[in-house]
């Protein structure tokens, strides 16, 4: 993804039906409610490794069929059927690495969750921090967490500053929402 004020100006011109357009100004950023929400999002970030991210926003729907809805403990449970069939999927990323890391990390967040309600309450405990120290975090937690990966994860959750730069209506809708993660 493009660094965040950049991408503020890179949709800024687009067709407000292009995806990267109603992603910029409805998701990106923006507080995630519930688990498999947040979920949802490590998968797709974690799949745009080394793509572009038209082509998981293109695939979004798919995705979330193809996981059982983004459903923590029904893809923890995954084995290798599922696993086969993910692979075979030609309407998401089928990559071992990739399928494997998400079944793997619905198995560490069911951990996060028995220890400390959710995993927005995790998160929730961990911020504020820095980037360094949250990348830190997640390569010991999770699998295919990179700095990019995490560094998106994070910005697109709401939970690092820097999303939308000052100057973007985005920046202004999600501040007035939860004001707090603005500064994080």
């Amino acid at each position: 993804m493009e660094p965040s004020n950049t991408y503020c100006q890179f949709v800024a011109n687009l067709p407000t039906d292009n995806v990267h357009r109603i992603y910029h100004d409805t998701e990106y950023g923006f507080p995630l409610p519930t688990d498999n929400e947040l979920f949802g999002r490590l998968v797709l970030e974690i799949n745009q490794a080394g793509l572009s991210w038209a082509t998981i926003l293109n695939k979004k729907d798919n995705f979330f069929k193809a996981y059982s809805q983004f459903d923590i403990a029904t893809v923890a449970n995954y084995g290798e059927a599922d696993s086969n069939r993910l692979l075979s999927d030609k309407g998401i990323i089928r990559n071992k690495l990739k399928v494997g890391a998400a079944i793997y990390n619905a198995q560490q967040i069911l951990l996060l969750q028995a220890e400390h309600g959710s995993f927005k309450n995790w998160l929730d405990k961990e911020h504020p921090r820095d980037r360094a120290s949250w990348v830190k975090l997640f390569k010991k937690t999770f699998k295919f967490t990179g700095g990019e990966i995490t560094n998106e994860f994070l910005m697109s959750s709401g939970y690092l500053a820097g999303a939308h730069g000052k100057e973007c209506a985005t920046y202004h809708t999600i501040a007035s929402l939860n004001p707090k993660w603005m500064e994080g």
